[in-house]
């Protein structure tokens, strides 16, 4: 086998706020410090690793000689969503921050929406996805009318009972969402929320999709697709990139559907990029303030990480990561602008190098590229020659 790598999204593991954290209210915002201090926090590959070595990280101890190279990173786009974090991973800074909803989406829109479904609209504010089928679910099922919904990021949320939409008719809906949230509507994701039970019990599946904007312009993912490298997605990337950049994609439903595909593809002979998101940890325990479940959730994958580490070829490395942040402990129930870790690990990577703060999550997709000697025009400067051995 060739040089691989194996680019795992902690989604929403953050590791303290940044220093514009008061422009999104997120002043004392810290993911890692909240779970950390839950009695189900072990991570012990992780501090092998080096994460409690990052520069200002204060919880944990740690380790004299890490085994891998580590640090931290400033996200330089405007934002604290998904797709800002991901498309900067991926070599793209977003100048203007997507945009969102306090208020709700104009009356135009979901005026369109309607003419172009056939069905009405409900509720139309910020809200939380449990909540919003609480409030709303019963009216849904009686009226055949769409749950519309948004929270503090870039989103246009489309929630419906399973037995009152069926899921192609609802990813179909999305379709035409994401057609008329264009211009300075142009939001980062357009989401399907199904859900079933019944009143007051309801559920949300794990039947949810994203359709998301295609970047602008080329990322990190379509320079190694052209280069003809493989790049095999799992869980959400596919959905976060629309497509593209991609030659194989492995949706998920959750993390442990994600790092059992993780070591599966790590068995498979490739050359290129296995670029995997781990969405549990934002939207299961992240945005419901679940600080005790998000930390078994870390911990659940530190023993997945062993078993991956365990069986890393010659060429192999794993980088890991986190594309904002969702500190369960902190007021309200939105992602937080912090500091992402970086962790990387392999027998080409020098273990113990600190790489400070790094100015852009975009240097992580300039690493990789320079890995497999690609030059290209991405944001972002590479610290290959740092880490490499």
């Amino acid at each position: 086998m060739g040089k691989r790598v194996f680019l795992i999204v902690l989604d929403s593991f953050g590791i303290g706020y940044e220093p514009d954290a008061d422009v999104y209210g997120d002043v004392g915002s810290n993911t890692l410090n909240t779970i950390a201090k839950s009695d189900y926090f072990r991570v012990p590959q992780m501090q092998k690793l080096g994460l409690f070595n990052i520069d200002q990280v204060e919880c944990g101890a740690k380790i004299g000689l890490p085994l891998g190279a580590y640090g931290r990173l400033r996200e330089k786009s405007k934002g604290k969503d998904t797709t800002a974090g991901h498309w900067e991973i991926s070599g793209i800074v977003s100048d203007k921050p997507f945009p969102i909803y306090p208020a709700g989406f104009p009356k135009e829109i979901l005026s369109e929406l309607t003419r172009q479904t056939g069905r009405e609209i409900l509720c139309n504010l910020p809200y939380s996805g449990t909540e919003v089928i609480r409030d709303y679910g019963k009216e849904h099922i009686e009226t055949g009318k769409l749950i519309v919904y948004t929270s503090a990021d870039s989103v246009f949320q489309i929630a419906a009972h399973e037995e009152v939409v069926p899921l192609e008719d609802l990813y179909e809906y999305c379709k035409i969402a994401r057609r008329i949230l264009v211009g300075k509507h142009n939001v980062g994701r357009v989401i399907a929320r199904p859900f079933n039970g019944t009143y007051p019990d309801f559920h949300r599946t794990a039947n949810r999709h994203d359709f998301a904007l295609a970047p602008p312009r080329k990322t990190m993912l379509d320079v190694l697709k052209d280069s003809g490298k493989d790049v095999i997605s799992i869980g959400k990337i596919f959905d976060i990139f629309a497509g593209r950049g991609i030659t194989s994609s492995n949706p998920t439903k959750c993390n442990a559907e994600g790092i059992d595909k993780l070591l599966e593809i790590q068995n498979i002979d490739f050359q290129g990029l296995c670029f995997l998101n781990l969405v549990d940890f934002d939207m299961v325990y992240g945005h419901r303030n679940d600080i005790d479940g998000y930390a078994q959730a870390a911990a659940e994958f530190d023993i997945g990480l062993t078993k991956f580490m365990g069986n890393m070829g010659d060429g192999d490395i794993v980088m890991i990561t986190a594309d904002h942040g969702c500190d369960p402990g902190f007021p309200g129930t939105d992602h937080t602008r912090e500091y992402i870790p970086f962790l990387a690990y392999g027998k080409i990577v020098r273990g113990g190098i600190n790489l400070g703060t790094r100015n852009s999550f975009s240097d992580i997709g300039k690493t990789i590229l320079d890995i497999f000697g690609l030059p290209s025009e991405i944001d972002g400067h590479s610290f290959w020659d740092a880490i490499k051995r």
